[in-house]
């Protein structure tokens, strides 16, 4: 089993069945009836609550257990998602097929996460938006949540440069900001914690 089987497996949901606030508070970019990837989403929180606002969305992570357990709130939920399971490390996303990518909490190795945000970032539509908010390198030490390794973590200069011009598919930046935030999303994210948002148009 793998470690996001074992970190799925049982009742429980580890970061809650609500939405990432975040996402919520900047849902009105996505627009009506979206096409949305959501890769990295676990037990499906985010990617069930997008389905309940009309959008069409695919939710995409490496756990099978995770998938089976977003499947299972989504029909709790009466709604629909695409299950995909799949590697970041590898996968890459039809090109400018979609009209939105949310990424919460998705800290890829530093060896190839600029390629994957790229990669991801090339999946957009002309106009589309690509939403993110993870873990500030300050916050290692703190118990809210998060990866131990500070390689795992990233800055909004380190986010400039992977979506920034430089790359193939560079997104417009809407909103750039890292700060303190309290965090309530089930057992694993609670308390104060130091991230970094992103929100990029291409």
């Amino acid at each position: 089993m793998s470690f996001w089987d074992e970190q799925f497996a049982g009742d429980q949901f580890k970061y809650g069945t609500a939405p990432n606030s975040f996402l919520a508070g900047e849902a009105p970019r996505l627009g009506a009836r979206a096409r949305i990837l959501v890769p990295g989403d676990g037990e499906g929180r985010n990617s069930v609550w997008l389905a309940g606002q009309g959008h069409q969305v695919t939710a995409l992570d490496q756990s099978a257990v995770g998938l089976a357990k977003a499947r299972a709130l989504a029909a709790a939920r009466g709604v629909t998602i695409a299950p995909l399971q799949a590697d970041l490390s590898t996968w890459s996303p039809e090109p400018e097929a979609w009209d939105a990518i949310v990424l919460t909490y998705v800290h890829l190795p530093p060896a190839w996460r600029r390629d994957a945000h790229r990669r991801l970032a090339g999946g957009l539509r002309r106009g589309g938006v690509l939403l993110l908010e993870g873990f500030h390198p300050a916050q290692l030490g703190r118990s809210s949540g998060g990866p131990k390794d500070v390689a795992m973590l990233f800055t909004l200069a380190m986010l400039r440069e992977d979506f920034g011009p430089e790359g193939p598919a560079p997104l417009t930046e809407l909103v750039g900001w890292d700060g303190e935030v309290i965090l309530d999303e089930g057992p694993g994210h609670q308390g104060a914690a130091m991230v970094t948002r992103f929100v990029g148009r291409r």
